[in-house]
């Protein structure tokens, strides 16, 4: 095996552990007093986005 650098390693291992457990959502949210729509983007747990998504 080739020499690979410490950060490297370290990136790599991250990559593979908690990579897939979190997801990108994107909540519209209406403003009520001028009807237009904002996003509010966010990162996070798979396990969370029906948590995320009850809560108003």
């Amino acid at each position: 095996m080739g020499k690979v650098s410490k950060n490297a390693r370290i990136a790599q291992r991250a990559g593979n552990t908690g990579g897939k457990d979190f997801v990108k959502v994107v909540k519209s949210i209406k403003n009520p007093e001028t009807g237009k729509y904002s996003y509010k983007e966010v990162m996070i747990h798979k396990d969370k986005v029906k948590e995320f998504f009850a809560n108003k």
